[in-house]
Formats: structure tokens, sequence, C-alpha cells
């Protein structure tokens, strides 16, 4: 008889994903195979901690940053109109009118703004003093708002009273009750030529923001008496709050050809647009940074793949004997890097949420058993660690790991999918 040929049938089964995962979980079973077994598991660590660590850096960065920003918007206004081509405002009913109408304004207050010179005794002090409505400025300044009824009521006019920033007291060492002197840009000219123009001025109360500048810049008196110290016969602005402060930008550049062009139009984000921009740079730079540490945990996976590979000559040429091709030889082993990088960066997507949201709880724990303080309120103002997860940076941080994942697969499952079988059983 003549022996029939036999065919041989492509393997026609999605072989790749049970191989793929049987080479990435049964290695530790075989002795042989420990050590990749242990260089797969930490490459997989790697990742984990790479993209928690992204992931925990960029929310305390997020939180810091909206923690500055509600305290410096507790002080600004989401907008200010000021007075461009003459020292102060004129035709107040024509500007009022437009702000009344936007939906998005919630309230408006009229204020004077000016440099002087603070002293009592020899120390003296550059400040920013800000003439406010006590009636209306609570509406508009949440700083002002938290401030108690009985320090506003004080503020009346022809009292010159004034209420001084918390650091600003301190550094001129005058406390509520005592006095203090201004002396105001422009002086008097006399017969022996150009004196100071100085005001007595009555400390009722302290004002604590909690962002520095502010605390150690920042007088408020009542509107009626900063005109007079300033001889100007109206407000140089209108500070005006919103319902949605990160609307500003837009607001204001709607409002601004309604207004008219004697008046300048600035919102909040322009005002600290260098602090601003610089976080975001700093971010920027962490994120960089940190997605390195991914990158080599990524590209671990390269040696581990690399190992398995000539590990699994035999195995290959025998799949390669039974009909499989040679994109289904590379696909085994890129199922198996791409494993290792979605449970890598699952489990450190986990872990960096799981800290981010109880990051408030745990560094207390840590500063208790360390006996340590990590964030001084004298310092940095607040007492607690903040932190707020964003999904617009913890999606780009899961889908990078996970394309680095990818591509450092790439070359080695190439390589083993160009093994010749005949070659590779030659000495099995």
């Amino acid at each position: 008889m003549v022996p029939q040929s036999v065919e041989m049938t492509p393997i026609q089964w999605p072989f790749e994903w049970l191989i793929g995962w049987r080479y990435t979980r049964a290695g530790r079973a075989a002795r042989r195979n420990r050590f990749i077994s242990f260089i797969s598991s930490v490459s997989m660590l790697g990742i984990a901690l790479g993209v928690a660590a992204l992931i925990i850096v960029l929310s305390v960065m997020n939180g810091f940053q909206k923690e500055v920003r509600d305290r410096m918007i507790g002080v600004l206004s989401h907008i200010e109109v000021l007075a461009y081509t003459s020292p102060s405002l004129n035709d107040m009913a024509a500007l009022e009118q437009p702000l009344k109408q936007h939906p998005q304004v919630v309230a408006f207050a009229p204020f004077v703004l000016s440099q002087v010179l603070m002293a009592q005794g020899e120390d003296m002090r550059g400040a920013l003093v800000r003439g406010i409505d006590p009636q209306r400025e609570g509406g508009v300044t949440d700083a002002v708002a938290q401030m108690q009824p009985e320090i506003l009521a004080q503020l009346t006019p022809d009292s010159f009273s004034v209420v001084l920033g918390t650091e600003l007291a301190r550094q001129l060492g005058v406390k509520p009750g005592e006095q203090v002197t201004l002396i105001a840009p422009g002086g008097q000219v006399t017969p022996v030529g150009v004196v100071p123009r100085l005001k007595q001025l009555n400390v009722v109360g302290l004002l604590d923001t909690g962002h520095f500048e502010y605390d150690a810049s920042l007088v408020l008196l009542h509107i009626s008496d900063a005109q007079r110290i300033f001889r100007l016969e109206g407000p140089t602005g209108l500070r005006v709050k919103l319902k949605d402060p990160q609307q500003a930008r837009e607001v204001a550049a709607a409002l601004a050809p309604q207004l008219g062009a004697d008046v300048m139009v600035r919102d909040w984000t322009r005002a600290n647009r260098t602090w601003f921009a610089a976080v975001q740079i700093e971010k920027r730079m962490m994120f960089i940074i940190l997605t390195l540490i991914v990158a080599v945990a990524a590209f671990n996976l390269v040696s581990t793949l690399v190992m398995t590979v000539t590990d699994k000559r035999a195995d290959i040429a025998i799949l390669r004997t039974l009909g499989a091709s040679p994109a289904s030889i590379m696909g085994i082993f890129v199922v198996q890097g791409a494993l290792v990088g979605v449970i890598g960066t699952l489990s450190g997507l986990l872990l960096g949420l799981l800290v981010a949201f109880n990051i408030g709880s745990i560094v207390p724990a840590i500063e208790q058993a360390l006996g340590a303080s990590f964030l001084p309120r004298d310092v940095y103002l607040i007492s607690r660690m903040p932190s707020d997860p964003q999904w617009a940076d913890i999606g780009p941080v899961v889908i990078i790991a996970l394309v680095l994942a990818l591509a450092a697969t790439l070359y080695p499952s190439w390589r083993a999918s160009r093994i010749d079988p005949a070659e590779a059983l030659r000495h099995e």
C-alpha cells in the first residue's frame, strides 16, 4: 500500500491568547523559569509603582493649585473694571447697567485702589490700600464676607478706621486699637517745598486671607475715606463676582465692548498669569520626569520577553510545525507582554486612586509615626495635604503606560516569529 499523504491543518482557534496567558502565569511552576517569572513580576511592579506615583503627584499638585487659587479668588475679583483714561470712574450708571444684565454676574461693588507707605514708629512698609463699601464688598470678596460683622461695622465714613493684613500688622508691630500712619503718594506743595501727605488711621481689625502676599500688603478702609485721602471724585474701579470663576476670561471679553473704551476690563487669570503659567510648566515637567519611570519599567519587558523567547525556542518550533503562522507566534508574546503591562497599569491606577483620595488620612498617620510635620502651617498656610485627582490627568497616564508596554513587546515578539523550526529543534 502506498501511504496517503498527511495534510497539516493550520491551527484555527485563538490559541495566541491561551498560550500567552499560560506563559504569563505558569512560569512560576517550572524551576528553570523562576528567574524569568521574577523579572516579569519586577516589570509589572515597576509599571504599577510608576503609574501610581504619576497619579499621586499630579493629584497633589492639582490640590495645591486649587488651594492657592481658591485663596486668591477669596481676595481678588473675578473681574475688575478699572478706570483707564481718567483717575476715577465717572458715569457709574452706564457701567452698572451691562453688569446687571449679564447672566453670569452675581454681584459687583465699587472700590478705590492705591499704593501707599504704612508707618509705625521707625517701621515702614509698602502697602496696597483698598477703599471698600462694607455693605457691598462682602458680596464680591469671600475674605471680607467671612470677617466678623462688628469689625466691618467700624468701617464708617469719616472714621478713618482700617483693617490690616495679619502679616502687615505683625511687621509694623501694631494691634487692633492702635494707630498707624498712612503716607500717601503725591505730596502737598507748601512754601518750604513738597511735604508728604500723612494721615493717622485707627486699626480696628486684622484680615487673614491665608495668602502671604495679600496678608503682608492689604489695607482696607471705607471707600469715602479713601477718596478723601487720595483726592478722587469717585471709585477707581468695580469688583465683579461671577457664578463660575472659570468663565471669567470669556465674560470679561464679552463685557469689554459694552463698557466702552474708557475702562479696562481684567479677569483674575490675567492678573496672576505668571504664577499660573509657572505652575503649569512645573506640572508638565513633573509629568515628563515621572513618565520616564514608567518607560523604564515598561522596557524591562524587553529583557523579560527576550529570555522567554530563548527558553521557548523548542515550543515555538513545535507550534510552527503544527501549522502556526509567524504572525500567530508573534501574537503569543505580544499577548504575554501586553498582559504584564495591563495588569501593572490597572494595579497602579487602583493604588494611585486609593492613595490620592485618602491622602488626607495617610499623611497625618505618617507624620504621627515619624514625629514630623510635612506641612508647617506657618510656612505653607495649610495644615493638610491637598489632593484633587482629575481624569484629564489620569487618562493620559493610563494610555501612555499601556502604549509603552505594548511598544516594548514588539521587537522580542518579532524575533520569536523569525525562529527557524529546523534550527530550533536540531539540538533538542
